[in-house]
C-alpha cells in the first residue's frame, strides 16, 4: 500500500498561541513561538525550534493517552494506536512519553500536574477494513490545539498514518521533518545465508529483498529510495544488482566485471555512482553513471580503495585506502581531482558515511581493539569526536536522513543487532528484536 491512497487533511486552529515551553526558556530551555494570525510562511520565520542533540536540551514531556472511539468497550485498539505514536515520537531522541500507568490512559487528566507539555488526543472509527483518525497536539500551558490532522485509509495503512503525523508533530519541534515514515535496510545472516531485509523504524512490517541464499553484502539505498543496490556471490562472481522496492519488485545487474562490483556511492541527484572495481587487478574507484557504465578511474594503484560516500553538494568524496598501510579515510575533491588524508586517530578506520544535512562524517574507528563510533569535519584539522565507549564492536554507520542520528551494527562474534545514537553520542539503544544476526544498516527516506 502507498500512502497516495490516504486521504490527509490539515485542520489549522483558528488562532494559534506561545508555545507552552515559553516559561521554560527563562531556564536557558526551549521555545517555539507562533504568530497570531496563523499562517505558514509567518510561523516558519517567528519559530525557534529545537536543537535536539544539543546536550543541553531536555526532553519535551508528551502524554498519548488510549485514543478514543465513541463510547466503544474494547480499548484494544486504542491502546495500540496510542502504542505505535508514542513509541514513533520517542523514536527521535527530543521526546519523552509519560507512561500510561501514571493517569490510566485517560484522555480527561490534569496533565499540568504530570508535567506534561503536550497531550496527543486521538480518535477514531472503525468500519468494515477502513480507519479514520483525528488527531490533535493539546498545548497544556494554554489549553489550545497546536496542531490536528484527520486521516482514512485501510487497516493496512495504520502505522503509515500515524508515522505521517508524527512527521509532522517533529517538524513543528525542530524545523525538520521527522524519520518516522523512513526505512531502514540491513543484513540478516540466519540458515547459512546473508540476505537483505527491509524494515520500518519500529520493526514493525519486516520484508525480505533478497533471496539468494547466499553472500549479500554491502546494500545501498538510491538517492529517491525506490531501489536498492547491493553485491551478492550466488553467481560465483561479486556481481552487483539492483532491485526495485516498489510492486514490479525487478531485479537486475548493474555490473558482472570480474572480480570486485562492490557498494556504490550514489550521487545527491541519482545521475552517477562510485563503484570498488578489481577488474584490473587492484581494486580501485570508479566514476560511473547510474546504470554502471564507467565514465573514468579515480584512484590508480594506490592501494586498496573502497566504501566512498558523496558530499551533499555532489563536490567530494570520502574513502578508505590503506596506502599509508593501515585503512584510513581520505577526501578527494572530485573537480580537482585532489586527494586528502582525513584521519589520523585509531589503528583503523574504516566505513564513512558523509551527513546528508551538514559537513560531518561518521565512521568506524579501532581503538584499543575496539570498533567505535566516531565522527569527523571532512575539512580535517581537528580531533575525530568520539560518539561510542563501550566495549563491544560498533560498525558500519549510516545517517539518519535528518542527519540528526546514527544507526550501526553492535556486536561480538556471531551476534550483532542493529543499534541508533544520536550524533552527539546521547539515546543510544537497540533498534530491533529480530533473531539472526544483522549488520550493514542503511537509511532510506
Amino acid at each position: 500500500m502507498y500512502l497516495d491512497s490516504i486521504s490527509i487533511k490539515f485542520r489549522l486552529p483558528k488562532m494559534t498561541m506561545r508555545h507552552s515551553l515559553r516559561n521554560l526558556c527563562l531556564s536557558v530551555l526551549i521555545l517555539i513561538g507562533f504568530c497570531t494570525p496563523f499562517t505558514a510562511a509567518a510561523a516558519a520565520d517567528d519559530r525557534l525550534y529545537v536543537d535536539i542533540t544539543a546536550s543541553s536540551t531536555r526532553k519535551i514531556n508528551f502524554a498519548v493517552p488510549w485514543f478514543a472511539s465513541g463510547g466503544m468497550a474494547d480499548q484494544s485498539m486504542g491502546k495500540q494506536l496510542a502504542d505505535t505514536l508514542a513509541k514513533a515520537l520517542e523514536f527521535h531522541g527530543v521526546i519523552g512519553i509519560t507512561p500510561t500507568a501514571e493517569y490510566g490512559g485517560n484522555q480527561s487528566t490534569n496533565w499540568k500536574q504530570l508535567g506534561v507539555d503536550y497531550a496527543v488526543l486521538g480518535q477514531y472509527s472503525l468500519s468494515a477494513k477502513n480507519l479514520s483518525l483525528e488527531i490533535r497536539v493539546l498545548d497544556i500551558a494554554s489549553n489550545q490545539t497546536l496542531m490536528g490532522k484527520s486521516f482514512s485509509g485501510s487497516t493496512q495503512q495504520i502505522d503509515e498514518m500515524l508515522f505521517k503525523f508524527c512527521d509532522s508533530v517533529i517538524e513543528s519541534l525542530t524545523g525538520k521533518p521527522g524519520i518516522a515514515s523512513t526505512k531502514i535496510g540491513f543484513i540478516s545472516f540466519a540458515n547459512n545465508a546473508k540476505e537483505v531485509w527491509l524494515t520500518d523504524i519500529l520493526g514493525h512490517k519486516l520484508r525480505q529483498v533478497t533471496r539468494h541464499r547466499n553472500l549479500t553484502v554491502s546494500p545501498r539505498f538510491t538517492p529517491d529510495g525506490r531501489s536498492l543496490c547491493y553485491t551478492s556471490y550466488h553467481s560465483g562472481n561479486q556481481n552487483l544488482y539492483i532491485t526495485d522496492l516498489g510492486q514490479s519488485k525487478v531485479t537486475r545487474v548493474l555490473s558482472k566485471r570480474k572480480g570486485m562490483n562492490l557498494a556504490p556511492a550514489w550521487s545527491p541527484d541519482g545521475r552517477y555512482m562510485i563503484l570498488t572495481l578489481s577488474m584490473n587487478g587492484n581494486p580501485d574507484l570508479y566514476l560511473c553513471d547510474s546504470n554502471a557504465k564507467i565514465i573514468e578511474q579515480l584512484t590508480d594503484r594506490a592501494g586498496i580503495n573502497v566504501s566512498a560516500t558523496w558530499s551533499p553538494d555532489g563536490r567530494r568524496i570520502v574513502f578508505v585506502s590503506d596506502r599509508s598501510g593501515k585503512p584510513q579515510l581520505y577526501t578527494m575533491n572530485l573537480n580537482s581531482r585532489q586527494v586528502q588524508r582525513l584521519t589520523f586517530e585509531g589503528t583503523e578506520n574504516a566505513e564513512p558515511s558523509w551527513s546528508p544535512t551538514e559537513d560531518l562524517i561518521v565512521y568506524s574507528s579501532l581503538r584499543d581493539g575496539v570498533y567505535q563510533i566516531c565522527t569527523i569535519k571532512p575539512e580535517g584539522g581537528t580531533a575525530a569526536v568520539q560518539i561510542t565507549t563501550d566495549l563491544s564492536h560498533h560498525e558500519a554507520p549510516s545517517w539518519s536522513p535528518d542527519g540528526n542520528q546514527v544507526i550501526f551494527s553492535k556486536g561480538s562474534g556471531n551476534r550483532h543487532q542493529i543499534y541508533a545514537v544520536m550524533k552527539n553520542g546521547s539515546f543510544q539503544r537497540p533498534l530491533f528484536s529480530f533473531a539472526g544476526s544483522h549488520t550493514y544498516p542503511r537509511w532510506s527516506r
